[in-house]
């Protein structure tokens, strides 16, 4: 943000969850408000901070305004100051828990969004801002530039698209888009968190981490300080009504993003690869409701001897997020604009950072570290692998054994037709 934005008055909407409490603190830390509103229906005292954000919350720069976006009302609330209105609004507010209902996603997402837009656009802000998803395209072949017609592959990404086609028919509101790849940093507990818990739970059971379909998943990351970074670029930079990607320049992937975690925990993992995964798709919601399941009674375990009774940390995957689909995306637009990434790389060292402030706060049982299960006569159970019954099921298990691929996938084709997929 250039030197004379140094006495913006900003807005976040939904700002004191994940993302939202970094950009306060990006903020607050480079001085580049003279006022930061955050509204959210969660308030900081309950939003399970870490210290660091704590403080910067209680800042006198930081004022917080409980609110719920899906009433118009409390909308016109949230942006009205006896002080004028406010130069740059950011939408971080969304419903973004996954297997939510579509009425839930209509209602949390494009209502929420449009209400907050409309208002925007009453108040003449200088620019709204809203933050996207970049679940927006599934091929691997290349990264995706913000030409390419989106495909969105999960139900917030699809409701998203919709708020982004509405807005260019918000009269007089000057907006830009980002969508992000995968977000992560301190406080991130539903992207790679997730996989962080997961990769100690298998060093607690003493087993090797299988993942489903292959190393070569994209999985396109963004720092969460960097996204902050490209949010206050764009304050400055960009062009109205425009969609910009937010990612790193590491080309991430499953692999990369698995071996890392196999660093921190001394764990070795396996890819099922695209055959067994397949079968898996064929029973999908079975095989994760079992994998969630076998993942929760270790962590139920460690959280009981360490006496941790309540945390929002959880090893739970969605099943939204397990197929064979890609985030790969191209960022070459934002960095057209001048913008460059201080964590171009997903590194070891971030991870055990976000690792860590889960235990200084005691949100997670270091018993996952050093104990072992007292689970072993369920061990058998926590294989993933043993899931996979479909081979017997569907009368494969030859092919598989004497690599008969091309019948196998004929037959996997012919389930996926008679089941209508």
């Amino acid at each position: 943000m250039a030197a004379n934005e140094e006495n913006s008055r900003v807005l976040i909407l939904g700002g004191t969850g994940f993302i939202g409490r970094n950009l306060v603190h990006y903020l607050v830390s480079n001085n580049l408000a003279s006022k930061v509103r955050v509204a959210d229906k969660v308030p900081p005292q309950m939003a399970w901070m870490n210290k660091i954000h704590k403080d910067v919350f209680a800042s006198p720069v930081v004022e917080f305004k409980h609110s719920n976006l899906i009433n118009p009302a409390s909308v016109s609330s949230v942006f009205t100051d006896e002080s004028g209105n406010y130069d740059f609004v950011i939408n971080l507010a969304a419903e973004t828990k996954y297997g939510q209902s579509d009425n839930v996603y209509r209602e949390g997402i494009v209502r929420l969004g449009m209400n907050c837009a409309e208002e925007a656009a009453r108040r003449n802000v200088k620019l709204y801002i809203e933050i996207s998803s970049g679940q927006m395209y599934s091929s691997d072949k290349k990264p995706a530039n913000e030409d390419l017609k989106p495909d969105p592959w999960t139900h917030v990404a699809k409701y998203k698209l919709q708020v982004e086609n509405q807005l260019s028919h918000v009269t007089g509101l000057k907006y830009r888009v980002i969508r992000p790849a995968i977000v992560y940093g301190v406080g991130d507990k539903c992207a790679l968190g997730p996989r962080i818990i997961i990769g100690a739970i298998y060093k607690y059971i003493r087993q090797r981490m299988k993942l489903l379909w292959t190393k070569e998943l994209k999985m396109n990351t963004i720092h969460v300080d960097d996204l902050c970074k490209a949010i206050c670029h764009l304050f400055t930079h960009g062009e109205s009504g425009q969609v910009y990607h937010c990612v790193d320049k590491g080309h991430t992937n499953q692999g990369q993003i698995s071996e890392l975690v196999a660093q921190i925990f001394g764990i070795s993992y396996e890819f099922l690869g695209s055959i067994k995964s397949n079968l898996a798709r064929m029973n999908m919601t079975s095989v994760v409701e079992d994998i969630n399941d076998k993942h929760m009674a270790p962590w139920a375990e460690a959280c009981t001897r360490d006496g941790i009774k309540n945390t929002p940390l959880n090893p739970f995957l969605d099943q939204e997020l397990l197929y064979n689909k890609h985030i790969h995306l191209d960022g070459s637009k934002l960095e057209e604009t001048g913008f460059t990434c201080d964590h171009p790389y997903l590194e070891i060292t971030q991870l055990k950072q976000v690792l860590d402030d889960y235990i200084n706060m005691g949100l997670f049982p270091q018993t996952l570290l050093s104990g072992e299960t007292n689970l072993k006569n369920r061990l058998e159970d926590l294989d993933l692998e043993n899931d996979l019954d479909l081979e017997n099921d569907l009368g494969l298990e030859n092919d598989l054994e004497n690599g008969n691929v091309e019948e196998l996938q004929e037959e996997i084709k012919k389930v996926h037709l008679d089941n209508g997929s």
